[in-house]
């Protein structure tokens, strides 16, 4: 079985705290799929604060027959993307990909390169910014629901190591465990999920900033309950006394509207609490 890659190994944990929980903001996505396989992509966000609003086009095309996919985006910062991906054409498990960025109103460019190899047990990744050079690679091993993963970056200018992370894992039929030592083993974190039922989830996470010993440790409770085949609530709450709620409802297939809302309970009197809502169309 193929290990999910570096950045993936938390998903269910980080899923559950941060997915349907639009705080702060309104948002709109729509997603269309044409006959000959073009998929456009178009989001918006309004911070409700401020009054800014951001958004992005973005469009995508699969050749599956010769494993190569095309991605291009243009976003309200005039930043436009583009993107190659290669896929099980040379080697099976391997992909190569290929991207740039350009701002249209200032010198900001960036090219990158990424080489992505994943058979039983293993998944690797290497990246290269060309134009600002430095590397970035991870990996992640398996065996029998154990999960080690690694990731460092160097910086070539410098000639001098950035960042080093690592995990240590377990993954069971219905729950995760991991433990994550970030920024040079200086921000540690332990992470728990598990699918209780099959309309329940549950989750914990506890960060200690080695640095800041001062600020004690940060925990965060969380969990999701399926109401029925078409809307499921979710709630979390943190030491800090901060309750996060959300709900999320299938209009109609394709069609997907999540409320949620942010409440300071230690100073539920004061204006420091935050509401949003998404909107998904897809097509």
């Amino acid at each position: 079985m193929i290990p999910p890659n570096y950045s993936d190994l938390c998903k269910p944990v980080n899923d559950l705290f941060s997915k349907d929980y639009p705080f702060g903001a309104l948002k709109l996505e729509v997603k269309t799929t044409t006959s000959n396989g073009v998929t456009f992509t178009v989001n918006g966000a309004q911070d409700i604060k401020s009054g800014a609003i951001i958004s992005e086009l973005k469009t995508k095309y699969a050749d599956k027959i010769n494993g190569l996919t095309y991605t291009e985006s243009w976003n309200t910062a005039n930043l436009v993307t583009g993107q190659v991906e290669v896929a099980n054409k040379f080697a099976k498990g391997l992909k190569l990909e290929l991207s740039g960025s350009s701002a249209l109103n200032s010198a900001k460019r960036a090219l990158r390169t990424k080489i992505d190899y994943q058979q039983d047990n293993l998944f690797a990744r290497v990246n290269v910014d060309a134009l600002n050079p430095a590397v970035t690679a991870d990996v992640t091993v398996s065996r029998e629901g154990a999960l080690v993963g690694a990731e460092f970056a160097y910086d070539l200018n410098s000639g001098a190591v950035t960042k080093t992370n690592s995990t240590l894992g377990y993954a069971g039929p219905d729950y995760l465990i991991t433990v994550q030592g970030n920024n040079s083993l200086n921000l540690f974190q332990l992470a728990f999920y598990q699918r209780v039922t099959k309309s329940v989830e549950a989750g914990a996470r506890a960060v200690y900033d080695y640095k800041n010993p001062e600020g004690g440790v940060s925990a965060e409770l969380g969990t999701k309950y399926i109401l029925d085949q078409d809307a499921y609530v979710k709630a979390k709450v943190d030491n800090a006394g901060r309750l996060g709620l959300s709900f999320t409802q299938s209009l109609r297939p394709g069609v997907k509207l999540s409320l949620a809302g942010l409440f300071d309970t230690a100073r539920l009197q004061e204006n420091t609490h935050k509401l949003g809502a998404a909107l998904t169309f897809e097509a």
